[in-house]
């Protein structure tokens, strides 16, 4: 992998190493919710309504110029 390049100039907008425990969180809330909920009834919660990634720990792609920063463009 020591020739390994990105093929687009981006990388994640971040405060967190990783998703995970967001989405995590998220799910979690996502089975309860259902959980708690008489599917008999009631229509099950759009899954759209959990996890907005926008509130996540990391938000994004942040762009740059791969001419001014080649060791960016390394994975």
């Amino acid at each position: 992998m020591a020739r390994s390049r990105r093929k687009n100039p981006g990388s994640g907008w971040t405060m967190a190493e990783s998703d995970k425990p967001y989405k995590q969180r998220e799910h979690r809330r996502e089975r309860a919710a259902m959980r708690s909920m008489d599917l008999t009834t009631d229509e099950p919660p759009s899954s759209r309504r959990f996890g907005n990634p926008y509130f996540g720990e990391k938000d994004g792609k942040q762009w740059f110029d791969p001419k001014r920063r080649p060791k960016d463009m390394r994975k």
